[in-house]
């Protein structure tokens, strides 16, 4: 092994060396999250407080940054006629299948459940359309028409 890649003793312990995780927001972009997401983060962030070892020092990190810097937005008044951040979107394309997207904040973006980030493609797509609007989307397979046939908020 190289010598880059040891430490000269070994009787001095190692220190957590915290990096900054880069933000994934483009420059001047808010960091909007929703209100359920903003109390997951806080529920896990106190879940590995106690925590010592370096991925959750990272982790608490992370946690810590996105939560300082979250702007916090809830669901908009009713009617739930059109899409706004937060929204639950369910969508039929032309052959009648069914899809959901839930459009939340960068740090809470997951699509094992089908919640997209707000600046994500998708989600691009469906804010501001209404209910029965079709609108325009290009897949990896080609450009489909969905039509907007569910709106919901938490």
């Amino acid at each position: 092994m190289s010598k880059a890649f040891t430490r000269e003793t070994d009787d001095v312990p190692e220190r957590f060396s915290p990096t900054r995780r880069v933000s994934s927001l483009p420059p001047g972009q808010k960091n909007l999250m929703t209100a359920s997401g903003a109390r997951l983060m806080r529920e896990e962030l106190k879940r590995l407080a106690e925590a010592t070892d370096d991925a959750a020092k990272r982790r608490i990190q992370q946690l810590c940054e996105s939560l300082q810097s979250a702007e916090v937005v809830g669901p908009p008044g009713k009617p739930w006629d059109e899409v706004k951040f937060g929204a639950t979107v369910t969508v039929r394309d032309r052959r009648g299948s069914e899809s959901r997207y839930r459009i939340v904040g960068v740090d809470e973006a997951d699509p094992n459940c089908d919640w997209v980030s707000w600046l994500s493609p998708i989600a691009r797509a469906l804010l501001n359309a209404r209910l029965g609007q079709r609108v325009r989307f290009r897949f990896p397979d080609g450009e489909e028409e969905l039509e907007i046939v569910g709106i919901t908020y938490e």
